[in-house]
């Protein structure tokens, strides 16, 4: 089978598309995978290990121009950008079979809708996509990469009081906001990527709090948690991690596509901020 993945990654818009898409493509044994991103400021394409063509638009033109070339059997769309109505064109001009990646409970026109989150509800898609769609909603523990699992198992030392996630790109600057707001007596562990446009900002800032440990595309995220008593992070894709490994948080919504992940875990008796006022207070709180 020939799959083609169509993500983005960019310093406004973070990594995770392009990330849960390759963690997704690892699950397609025996099949031929590329990607096709567009070339925006501070993506991670150079990261993607499988053949990459770059587009310019989202128009179903140009990706039906792509499927049809490379002779691919499945589309796989993670991207905000694509609508109902281009995913029905694409359909019935090339026959590709369609898996639509879903967060926010959007219409789709798709033979596979898969939303990966703790939160996923079959439910709410019963108008949203056609008859004969399968849903695949009750797997976020699948997209957990390996070394979370081989990590949850060791005991390690807790070097990090708190450990700050803020994203792969942070385009808000809130790892500095928020640091800001932490006592000094803690030891905060960052972690970022150079996808983070402001980076340079933040180590400026970090080389004068001896307090924190800035991580820079870490590879061992996982290793990590597991060396940290608490996280503040957003309530994404690491959130999956960080409640897999059994630590202690607070989530910080810090965008709109957010709110349904925020809700769940509010009702589930989990703390929430939506603002740096109402996150110092859970800070003081907790810590």
């Amino acid at each position: 089978m020939k799959i083609l993945f169509r993500a983005d990654s960019s310093s406004k818009i973070g990594l995770g598309h392009v990330m849960r898409c390759l963690e997704l493509a690892k699950k397609f044994d025996n099949s031929e995978i590329f990607f096709a991103s567009k070339e925006l400021k501070g993506n991670i394409n150079q990261q993607i290990p499988y053949p990459l063509h770059v587009i310019k638009s989202n128009k179903a033109e140009e990706i039906i121009k792509l499927i049809l070339s490379l002779h691919v059997n499945m589309l796989v769309i993670d991207n905000y950008d694509i609508c109902y109505e281009t995913e029905k064109i694409i359909k019935e001009k090339t026959g590709v079979k369609i898996l639509v990646i879903d967060d926010l409970y959007r219409r789709h026109f798709c033979d596979i809708l898969l939303n990966p989150n703790i939160y996923a509800d079959k439910k709410k898609y019963k108008d949203l996509v056609p008859p004969f769609c399968e849903l695949w909603c009750d797997c976020w523990q699948e997209f957990l990469r390996k070394e979370f699992k081989i990590q949850k198992s060791i005991k390690r030392k807790k070097i990090y009081d708190v450990l700050l996630i803020m994203g792969g790109s942070d385009s808000k600057n809130l790892n500095t906001k928020i640091v800001k707001i932490l006592p000094q007596s803690l030891h905060v562990g960052v972690l970022t990527t150079t996808a983070n446009a402001n980076l340079d900002e933040l180590k400026k800032f970090l080389s004068k709090r001896k307090n924190c440990t800035l991580h820079v595309n870490s590879n061992e995220v996982a290793k990590l948690l597991s060396m940290s008593k608490f996280v503040i992070t957003t309530p994404s894709v690491t959130l999956h991690e960080v409640l897999f490994m059994g630590i202690s948080f607070i989530a910080y919504e810090s965008a709109k596509n957010q709110k349904y992940m925020s809700c769940f875990l509010e009702q589930n008796g989990y703390n929430v901020a939506r603002s740096l006022k109402e996150l110092k207070s859970l800070i003081d709180e907790k810590l």
